[in-house]
This record gives structure tokens, C-alpha cells and sequence, in this order.
């Protein structure tokens, strides 16, 4: 999981996003007042994944202002602004997540994450792709095996949501962060047909000062 730092004005904030893109994108160029894809994919390290590469950037001006927020949004190309409020994240406390959060909508959840150690104390259960050749076959794998798995506190109530992030990668501090990503099922037994519950994907965080 990437930790973000956002940007703290707003000539900051245009000075990485307009950046003028890899060398080969000839066409774009650097402080022209228009923030291109390949420019945001550039400072963000993303790509293709367009829905990443929105709540990156989400994250990236979280700490600016509602006007100086709409003042860089206003600056993306007019197709990155569709995608902006397509995959736009809704902000959640973890008491929340489970009956306010969307399938495989961007959110953003506060709260102190605490990692759960051992395969015994969770059960829970993802559909994963498995390519052979040029056929593709999709089986359930406990999502414990595929990522390091933390419950997400709420400070106010309690109450905590589950959040997952790749194996081998640093471990989340044990304080009260943002942690942002997308929302997916998560089935209790290899034979759900329905979700029991979801879970969020994590792909960045931030601190809160």
C-alpha cells in the first residue's frame, strides 16, 4: 500500500500534475494549466487502472481547500474530470462501511487498524482469476492467504470493518489514519453464491495530523 502525501497548496499541487508526462508523450506538455491522464499517470504510477489513478489523485489534493480543490479538478482534461466524478470516493467511518459502502466503488475509511495475526481468528473468502493458457477460470481463496488482513477501529463506536492490502509490504502504523481504496465481496464459505459481508482493497493511505 502507497502512502500519499498530499499536496499543501495549490502551486505546489500544479507544479507535480502538470507535469508534461513520460518522454514519448510528445504532445503533452508541462505547465500548459491542463493536467493530461499521462501526466497524472506519471506522479502517480498509474496507468491503466483509471479507477486507482482517480483516488489517487483524490487523496493527493484531500488537504487543499473545497475552492482550491475545485480550482485543480478544474485544471484536468475534460475526459479525467468524467472520470474524476465517475469514480469520485465516498468518505466513511468504519461503523458505516458495511451499510453505506458500494461494491467496487472507491472509499475512503478513517480509523486505527489493527492487524489480525493468525488465519484462525478470520474466516472470509475471495473469487480469484486463474489463468491457464488462454483460458481463464475464476476459484474461491481465503482472502487471509492473499493479503494481510487488518480491522479497521472506529474510534466513536467501536466498531471495526475489514480492510486488506498485498502481503509484503509495510505493515499499517497502529494509529488513526485514511486509508483509501476500492470496496469488494467478501463470501464467508467456498460455496457463498452471495456476499456475507465486504471489505475494502486498500491501496493508499494517509497519515492524519
Amino acid at each position: 500500500m502507497t502512502k500519499i502525501m498530499p499536496y499543501k497548496n495549490v502551486t505546489d499541487a500544479m507544479s507535480n500534475l502538470d507535469n508534461g508526462g513520460r518522454f514519448y508523450n510528445i504532445l503533452t506538455k508541462a505547465d500548459d494549466g491542463i493536467i493530461s491522464k499521462s501526466e497524472l499517470g506519471k506522479v502517480g504510477g498509474v496507468f491503466s487502472d483509471k479507477q486507482k489513478m482517480m483516488l489517487f489523485f483524490e487523496l493527493s489534493i484531500s488537504k487543499l481547500d473545497q475552492e482550491n480543490r475545485n480550482s485543480i479538478i478544474s485544471k484536468l482534461e475534460e475526459n479525467l474530470q468524467k472520470l474524476y466524478f465517475k469514480y469520485k470516493a465516498i468518505e466513511l467511518l468504519p461503523s458505516e462501511a458495511n451499510t453505506k459502502g458500494i461494491i467496487a466503488s472507491n472509499a475512503i475509511i478513517t480509523g486505527i487498524p489493527q492487524l489480525i495475526q493468525s488465519k484462525n481468528d478470520f474466516n472470509g473468502f475471495i473469487m480469484t482469476p486463474v489463468i491457464s493458457g488462454n483460458v481463464t477460470t475464476f476459484v474461491m481463496m481465503p482472502l487471509i492467504d492473499m493479503y494481510d488482513v487488518y480491522e479497521l477501529r472506529d474510534e466513536k463506536s467501536d466498531k471495526n470493518f475489514l480492510i486488506a492490502h498485498a502481503k509484503k509490504t509495510e505493515k499499517l502504523p497502529e494509529k488513526k489514519i485514511k486509508v483509501a481504496g476500492v470496496l469488494k465481496e467478501l463470501k464467508s464459505d467456498k460455496n457463498d453464491t452471495q456476499a456475507a459481508k465486504i471489505f475494502l482493497e486498500a491501496i493508499y493511505h494517509m497519515e492524519i495530523k
